[in-house]
């Protein structure tokens, strides 16, 4: 990996919500870095109050950092990275877009979860059926993207199969106050991603019935478990789930109140309905979009996830949280 200084790069980052802004807030303190955002009236209040105040309120934007509306195309000219910071059911779409324009480009999707489509594919697998030369990875581990806006540390993991696509994120992001490492499991860095936002909103409904500290890291234990047990079975490395985007991940959306996943289940175990909650948050919560598919590919595989179904039954509305939680303890003793 790079030291915190390196040459100053062209980085187009596509997506002006929380994660998006935060991002090119970062790398925008050592390179030229341009905001995309899909909405002219989104892009003139961003250029005119210089803050994202619908998703990083009180947050500057730094001076140098470009926003545009523009095509796709002229956006990422000339670009040294691309970075996809879309809600992972739009991938596809604007991996169809960027494309024919990449030409070797490297392209960072920082999205998290199994994509909403057919066999439900992990991040990785939807790029790979656009276009088998695009030279990507993710951009993932744990983090609140408040905190990365406002420079505090933090650490995150640039996964990709190639090396090259690996080194160019940490050039981009690595600073002083934000630590990138190199990991070429790319499988199991999104399996912890994506399936960790489930067993957040297990914890919420966990803590919203205040069942206690022993029955918080219980569910914490057993559904890194879960998370390892998948990812095996999709052919990650079982030591990938210890490190920053298997248990860091976990452990800070599961038990950090920023978390909109354990939001959704703090709020569910308080009797409101699903559809009020995802109203109030204003954000996505891809748990909630995510914890179906987790379930369906698991079952596809042979691979047992009693939390993420229990997840899953309740919001499906198809058991109460008491009722999930009568039939995790329920289930009868084995070996751990």
């Amino acid at each position: 990996m790079p030291e915190v200084s390196s040459p100053r790069m062209k980085v187009a980052v596509i997506g002006a919500g929380a994660w998006g802004t935060a991002l090119a807030i970062s790398a925008a303190q050592q390179h030229q870095v341009v905001l995309w955002t899909r909405g002219n009236a989104h892009a003139q209040r961003l250029q005119r109050e210089r803050v994202n105040s619908q998703y990083l309120p009180g947050v500057a934007l730094p001076a140098a950092l470009q926003i545009s509306h523009q095509a796709l195309s002229a956006v990422m000219n000339g670009s040294d990275l691309v970075v996809l910071a879309t809600p992972v059911s739009a991938l596809r779409v604007h991996l169809q877009a960027l494309a024919p324009h990449l030409n070797g480009t490297p392209v960072a999707w920082a999205c998290k979860g199994f994509a909403p489509e057919a066999g439900g594919p992990l991040p990785h697998e939807v790029a790979q059926a656009v276009d088998p030369l695009i030279r990507g990875g993710a951009l993932s581990g744990p983090s609140f993207a408040i905190e990365v806006a406002r420079g505090q540390p933090t650490a995150l993991v640039a996964a990709s199969a190639h090396a090259a696509v690996r080194e160019r994120m940490a050039e981009v992001f690595h600073s002083p106050s934000l630590r990138v490492y190199g990991n070429d499991d790319i499988v199991g860095v999104e399996v912890g991603g994506a399936v960790k936002n489930v067993l957040a909103i297990a914890t919420g409904l966990c803590d919203g019935m205040q069942l206690g500290l022993n029955a918080r890291a219980a569910l914490i234990t057993r559904g890194l478990a879960e998370i390892s047990r998948l990812g095996q079975a999709l052919g990650a490395r079982a030591d990938t789930f210890m490190g920053l985007s298997g248990l860091g991940d976990l452990v800070l959306t599961a038990t950090g109140d920023l978390s909109r996943n354990r939001q959704v289940g703090l709020a569910l175990a308080q009797g409101k309905h699903l559809p009020d909650i995802l109203q109030a948050l204003g954000h996505v919560a891809e748990g909630v979009y995510t914890a179906q598919t987790v379930v369906l590919r698991a079952q596809q595989l042979g691979v047992d996830m009693p939390i993420a179904q229990a997840v899953v039954a309740v919001l499906q509305g198809q058991h109460t949280p008491q009722q999930a939680v009568a039939a995790l303890m329920g289930r009868g003793a084995r070996g751990e």
